[in-house]
């Protein structure tokens, strides 16, 4: 796959519902612009909670005594590792008057993922490090049951395969160990109708929140192929 260079920092959030290729779409960016990085709010609060650091170990006696991880934590997680890379000044704090500065150097840029989830987020983020494209990724509810339904895994390995796409070489069977393949406990039709209602409640006020920012671009299609060159494209306009 030939690779672009980025111009200047591109702070980028995907935002489309379960299912919609999210992980594939930031995957295929990263290949494409290499100084993408990937932001993860949940690897960084593992990495924290498994390294014992004052932030994990709080976090982990909150989420011991049933609770969420309150927001300002996971924003001074993602506070600290892009400190950490020199992305933001280090005396960057989420409690500033202001956002950070930003460094608009190309290797500065990244995909941020799992947070926010909700305008409420948004806008705490918005007061610590502000991003400067908002993807939302759209594709068609009947394509994304059927996506589904075709889905198959090989549990022990997390491999995953769908017989539209991606079909096994012998029906059924994983292609490494020849084990059987399964279905996902919770990959029925019913189950991911709410998901989709729900997240459909939920992302709505946040793709609202962002267009108000002008930072948001839509784009949509049947498939990951379809949507990716449009995603090409549209970086190369904006950051290249």
């Amino acid at each position: 796959m030939a690779t672009s260079k980025l111009k200047r920092a591109a702070r980028v959030i995907l935002v489309g519902a379960p299912g919609v290729g999210k992980g594939t779409q930031a995957e295929r960016l990263m290949k494409r612009f290499p100084q993408i990085s990937a932001v993860s709010s949940g690897d960084l609060l593992r990495t924290s909670v498994r390294n014992k650091t004052s932030l994990g170990l709080e976090a982990e006696s909150t989420m011991r005594a049933g609770n969420l991880v309150p927001d300002d934590m996971i924003l001074k997680l993602i506070l600290n590792e892009l400190k950490a890379k020199r992305w933001v000044p280090l005396k960057t704090s989420v409690s500033d008057a202001l956002p950070a500065e930003p460094s608009d150097e190309p290797d500065a840029s990244f995909i941020l993922d799992g947070f926010p989830r909700t305008a409420a987020q948004a806008s705490r983020l918005d007061a610590v490090i502000p991003v400067n494209l908002v993807v939302s990724l759209i594709t068609p509810v009947n394509i994304i049951l059927s996506r589904i339904a075709s889905r198959w895994v090989h549990a022990p390995s997390g491999r995953v395969y769908n017989t539209d796409f991606n079909a096994p070489k012998v029906e059924g069977k994983d292609d490494v160990t020849g084990e059987s393949l399964t279905k996902r406990p919770d990959d029925d039709e019913e189950t991911w109708k709410q998901r989709l209602r729900k997240f459909d409640e939920t992302s709505q006020p946040l793709l609202d929140h962002y267009h108000k920012k002008g930072v948001l671009w839509t784009v949509e299609g049947n498939s990951s192929d379809e949507i990716t060159p449009r995603l090409y494209r549209e970086f190369e306009q904006r950051f290249a």
